[in-house]
């Protein structure tokens, strides 16, 4: 076991990652991704986007604040990376959405403001048939001085985490939607 800079208990990962939980003077937690790793630009990005998601299937985390696993099933690195609503996305708020990845385990930890809806559509009638759950998640990442390519700064996100309560009884985790830079003066590095 690792301990973050915050002393909670972190796992080792398969995938190599370079993350952290960290608490703003606010007292809110958000996930510090130290690295871009994905420029999301191409569709190919988004192919090995979606080739790192993989890596998390079979995996659960657990919500601190609920003690909700969150389950992270094989259809999940293709709604997170083929999705309408990731279609729709451009410029920096497409590239937060594909470098958050590396951060999966950490941003479900610190999932907070859980809110239910019923699932409504007949076609996730199984995949969600006890409804749909939403949670806040923030999370930073690096921004590089083009010249010196040094980190002078991070920018902070926010986006709603998106739980889909299955058949199984087992909650999964689905997407992570309106994903929205904020505009609170960036952490100075």
């Amino acid at each position: 076991m690792n301990y973050d800079i915050i002393g909670a208990k972190r796992e080792e990962y398969i995938i190599d990652r370079n993350v952290n939980i960290v608490t703003d003077l606010d007292g809110k937690r958000f996930v510090l991704i130290n690295d871009i790793r994905f420029k999301s630009k191409r569709p190919k990005d988004w192919e090995e986007v979606e080739k790192y998601l993989k890596e998390y299937i079979g995996e659960f985390y657990e919500i601190e604040e609920t003690s909700d696993k969150i389950f992270i099933s094989s259809d999940f690195p293709d709604e997170y990376a083929c999705s309408e609503s990731r279609l729709a996305l451009k410029g920096a708020v497409a590239k937060a959405k594909a470098n958050a990845v590396q951060g999966i385990p950490e941003l479900i930890q610190i999932a907070t403001n859980e809110t239910y809806s019923e699932n409504v559509k007949k076609k996730h009638e199984k995949a969600a048939k006890y409804g749909w759950y939403r949670y806040d998640v923030r999370f930073a990442l690096p921004v590089y001085d083009d010249k010196t390519g040094h980190v002078v700064r991070y920018n902070i996100f926010s986006a709603r985490m998106l739980v889909r309560h299955a058949e199984d009884n087992k909650k999964y985790l689905y997407d992570f939607l309106t994903i929205k830079k904020e505009t609170s003066s960036p952490l100075e590095s």
